[in-house]
C-alpha cells in the first residue's frame, strides 16, 4: 500500500505536489540550527520531546529562523552582522531563494511572516546610516524586496506579529553596528533601546523606552502570549559590576514591568538573556543564560521569581508540553515540568541560540 509520505514524496519528485504544509510532513514542532562536528551547519526540524524529524544544509552559521504559518517552508536567517537569509522548503530540502540584504544594510538574525504568510518582514541595520529598518519581502515574487520601514530605533534585532492582528513588536536592541566591525558596538555614548509596535499601512504607531537609567540594557529577544502580553529579553552593555533587570513584561499602550531573581542567583546569568518563552499555559515566563550555564522562571501575574534550572551552555528556549524546552550547545535538549529536569534527547550538534515553536 502506498503511504502518505510515499505519495507525497513520489509527487515532489516529479514536480507535481502543491507545496507542503507542516502537517504532510510530521508537525515537526521546532526549528533550531546547529554546528555539527564536522563545522558544518544545519537547520534541523525537532518533535515535541527533542527528536530529529528533518535536516537540512545551511550554507553558514544560523541564529534563528521564521517559519511560514502555514507551508512546509523556512527562512533560515545568519548571525548578526549578516548578510543572507536562506528559504528552504522543508518537506523536499529544496532551496527556494536565497536573499542579500541591500547595499548598506545587515540582517539581525530574526523575522516574521505576516498573518497570511504573503510578506516577510526582516529586522535590519541600515549601517551607513546608524537606523533600524523592516526589510519587506514579496513570498510570491520569489522573496524579492519591496520595500522598507523605520523600525523606531537603533539596532533591531528581533521581531513578532502580535497574535490575532497584523501588528507586529520590534526589539530595538539600540546598539549600531557595521560589517567592518563585526558585533563591536559603536555608540555606547548615545545608546538607548526601545520597544516599538508597528503595522505596514501606518509604520511605527509605539515606541517605548525603559528609564534612562537602563538605557545600557539592550532589548534583544522577545516572546508572545496569546493575549498579546510581550515578553522580552535584555542584554547588559554597561559596567559588568552592575546586575539591572535582564526580563520583563509589555502590553501595547503600558509601561512595561521588569523582574529579577534574587540578587546570588540574578548575578549569576552574567548580564545576559539569550532566549525567551512563555509556558504553555501562559502563566509562567522563562530566560536563558548560556554565559551562566541557567534558565530562571518567573510568575507571570505576580512577576515573582519561581525557580532556577542549570544548564551549561543553555540558550534555545520555548514552551514544552508540561513546562519548557531547551537546547544547549553540548547537543543536550532537556525538558522541564513539574517533576524538575527531563533529559529529552542529545544529539552531536552544537544547537545555536534560538529553538523556534511552528504553529503547525
Amino acid at each position: 500500500m502506498t503511504t502518505r509520505r510515499g505519495f507525497l514524496a513520489g509527487l515532489l519528485a516529479t514536480g507535481l505536489a502543491p507545496q507542503a504544509s507542516w502537517a504532510d510532513i510530521g508537525n515537526p514542532a521546532y526549528l533550531s540550527a546547529a554546528k555539527m562536528p564536522d563545522n558544518s551547519y544545519r537547520l534541523f526540524g525537532l518533535s515535541n520531546l527533542g527528536e530529529e524529524m528533518f535536516s537540512l544544509p545551511l550554507q553558514g552559521r544560523g541564529h534563528a529562523a521564521a517559519a511560514h504559518p502555514s507551508k512546509a517552508e523556512a527562512v533560515a536567517f545568519a548571525r548578526r552582522p549578516g548578510t543572507f537569509a536562506r528559504v528552504i522548503d522543508c518537506a523536499s530540502g529544496k532551496v527556494l531563494a536565497e536573499m542579500h540584504s541591500p547595499e548598506g544594510r545587515h540582517f539581525m538574525g530574526h523575522g516574521c511572516f505576516t498573518a497570511d504568510g504573503s510578506l516577510l518582514l526582516t529586522p535590519e541595520n541600515a549601517y551607513d546610516e546608524g537606523t533600524g529598518k523592516i526589510g519587506i519581502w514579496d513570498r510570491a515574487k520569489g522573496y524579492k524586496r519591496v520595500g522598507e520601514i523605520a523600525s523606531g530605533g537603533v539596532g533591531p534585532h528581533d521581531i513578532l506579529r502580535l497574535p490575532g492582528t497584523d501588528r507586529f513588536v520590534i526589539a530595538n536592541g539600540g546598539i549600531d553596528t557595521h560589517p567592518e566591525s563585526g558585533r563591536t558596538p559603536l555608540n555606547l555614548p548615545t545608546m538607548r533601546a526601545s520597544l516599538a509596535v508597528m503595522d505596514l499601512d501606518q509604520g511605527v504607531r509605539e515606541v517605548t523606552e525603559l528609564d534612562i537609567s537602563l538605557r545600557l540594557n539592550s532589548i534583544r529577544h522577545l516572546a508572545l502570549r496569546a493575549d498579546g502580553l510581550v515578553g522580552f529579553a535584555m542584554q547588559w552593555q554597561g559596567n559588568g559590576s552592575d546586575a539591572p533587570p535582564l526580563v520583563g513584561l509589555f502590553r501595547e499602550g503600558e509601561a512595561p514591568k521588569l523582574m529579577q531573581a534574587p540578587d546570588g542567583l540574578h548575578r549569576d546569568m552574567k548580564n545576559y538573556a539569550g532566549s525567551i518563552a512563555f509556558s504553555a499555559d501562559g502563566r509562567q515566563i522563562a530566560i536563558s543564560s548560556p554565559r551562566g550555564g541557567m534558565v530562571q522562571v518567573f510568575d507571570t501575574a505576580t512577576g515573582d521569581f519561581v525557580t532556577h534550572l542549570d544548564e551549561p551552555d543553555v540558550c534555545g528556549l520555548n514552551a514544552g508540553k508540561d513546562g519548557f524546552i531547551a537546547t544547549a550547545g553540548s547537543g543536550q535538549i532537556v525538558r522541564y515540568g513539574a517533576s524538575g529536569r527531563i533529559a529529552a534527547a542529545r544529539h552531536r550538534a552544537a544547537w545555536d541560540n534560538h529553538l523556534v515553536a511552528l504553529d503547525a
